[in-house]
């Protein structure tokens, strides 16, 4: 058996409370979705629609059939297959970098400025090195690209530069760029049905809490669902903004807001592959902001897991960073163990690697020093062994009262395997309020961008995907 310490907000009663207030959420108050067919398609499986206002009502039976239709495990393919990442995990979360910033600090001159596809090429390629970062989410904005096309241009950069799972920005073009996503991934994954059997993507779609679901992000998640990518359902339920000021009402609003988009995923296609998922927090009442280290995250973190966990559902719902405004560890204690305990809930993923200034900015020293400080915590996350073995009673009777294990070869023999050790180097970058880390930061990120080589595509279907985009930028912009 393998056991891992693990943070859990509620007892049994509790959660049956939150599971009974999300259905009759979802029965009663409904959801609003702004696609006609999507509503369409939800009113034949059984909903109940009010076509005047958008308001959809999803009844208790709907969730029970989508929860029995959702698989309870899948692999997060890469063009690399070593890089391939099974959910639900067994320890640690998979670590993905930050996403859909707008501006970086110039690696060279530390300038702020807007970003572009080539600082998304390098963040693609800096996720693909460091050994802390399992996925790359599209990092940064490229603002040199057709806006109306920024999705398909920002997966197909990542293609070319990382080799590991790719996680993508919402499409802004709705299920034509969803389509076109598809199209560019089989390009790389062999065809479409090899990439349904191999999903080198996945992508983080937003309800915009409370309770309401976009046109053009509705209509591409179901577009992704008949192809086999997963849809990660990113609810960012901000309490006493978006969602109730308490913890309770902030997590029955994520629950629903997830619970009623896998109904859409498995009406759109039965056993489409499906991630609960939560970057939610309070807004800072003194400036309106989202507070990304309030006290309330643990909780909140913890509340959707265990709801993700009820339903057998693999979870994103926590995140990483040190909340800087320029690279280093600028935060308290109190304010670091926020993040590191919010990620001690149970989930299979979590992002934020690189994040500056509460994501509207990325930096690449950021992910160097983001993912050295994962390596260093993930061993408080780790599994560990229980049985007869790991016990190790009978070294208890070899060794007798009051006396030391320290002699015994029991102890010689297995203390590297259940003891683990700090990277002494690493480790002085931990100093909190300190920026003083950043230029070996900026060195070790300067020698990636040099030396770290992915393998590129194949000629024929470089070639192509960029064709595919020339022709979709052209149609897009005329």
């Amino acid at each position: 058996m393998m056991a891992a310490a693990r943070l859990k907000a509620f007892d049994n009663r509790e959660e049956e409370l939150v599971h009974k207030h999300s259905l009759r959420c979802l029965d009663e108050i409904g959801v609003m979705i702004k696609s006609e067919s999507v509503r369409a398609d939800l009113e034949r499986a059984g909903a109940k629609v009010d076509h005047k206002t958008g308001v959809t009502r999803i009844p208790g039976s709907m969730v029970k059939e989508a929860l029995g239709n959702a698989p309870k495990s899948f692999i997060l393919c890469a063009r690399e297959p070593k890089h391939d990442k099974p959910v639900p995990v067994k320890s640690h979360p998979w670590m993905a970098t930050t996403g859909l910033a707008v501006y970086t600090l110039d690696l060279e001159t530390g300038a702020r400025r807007s970003t572009t596809s080539k600082d998304l090429a390098n963040f693609s390629r800096m996720a693909d090195a460091m050994n802390g970062v399992d996925i790359c989410w599209t990092t940064v904005t490229a603002h040199d690209v057709v806006q109306k096309a920024l999705a398909p241009h920002s997966l197909w950069t990542a293609l070319q530069n990382n080799t590991k799972h790719i996680q993508v920005v919402p499409p802004t073009n709705g299920a034509e760029d969803a389509r076109k996503q598809v199209e560019l991934a089989s390009l790389v994954a062999g065809g479409k049905e090899q990439l349904k059997k191999r999903p080198l993507f996945s992508v983080i779609m937003c309800p915009v809490a409370p309770l309401s679901f976009e046109k053009h992000s509705v209509e591409a998640q179901a577009e992704f669902a008949r192809a086999g990518i997963p849809i990660v359902c990113m609810s960012m339920s901000l309490s006493g903004g978006s969602a109730p000021v308490t913890v309770a009402g902030t997590i029955v609003n994520i629950n629903s807001e997830n619970l009623a988009s896998l109904v859409i995923s498995q009406v759109s296609s039965k056993g489409a592959p499906f991630i609960y998922s939560s970057e939610s927090a309070p807004i800072d009442m003194t400036t309106g902001v989202m507070d990304y280290i309030g006290y309330e995250i643990p909780l909140i973190n913890a509340g959707a897991s265990q709801m993700a966990h009820r339903y057998g559902l693999p979870c994103m719902v926590s995140s990483w960073g040190t909340e800087t405004k320029e690279p280093g560890i600028q935060c308290s204690f109190s304010e670091l163990s926020v993040t590191l305990v919010g990620n001690m809930v149970g989930s299979d993923l979590c992002s934020g690697a690189g994040s500056i200034d509460s994501a509207k900015g990325a930096s690449l020293e950021q992910v160097v020093i983001d993912s050295y400080l994962w390596e260093n915590c993930i061993p408080m996350m780790r599994g560990f062994e229980v049985s007869e073995d790991s016990i190790a009673l009978d070294v208890t009777k070899a060794v007798g009262h009051g006396n030391t294990y320290l002699k015994h070869v029991h102890t010689a023999r297995n203390f590297r395997k259940h003891i683990a050790f700090r990277d002494q180097t690493k480790k002085l970058w931990e100093a909190t309020l300190s920026t003083k880390m950043a230029p070996e930061a900026r060195e070790v990120a300067r020698k990636v961008l040099k030396e770290h080589k992915v393998p590129p595509l194949a000629p024929d279907v470089l070639m192509e995907g960029d064709k595919l985009l020339e022709e979709y930028d052209k149609r897009l912009s005329g």
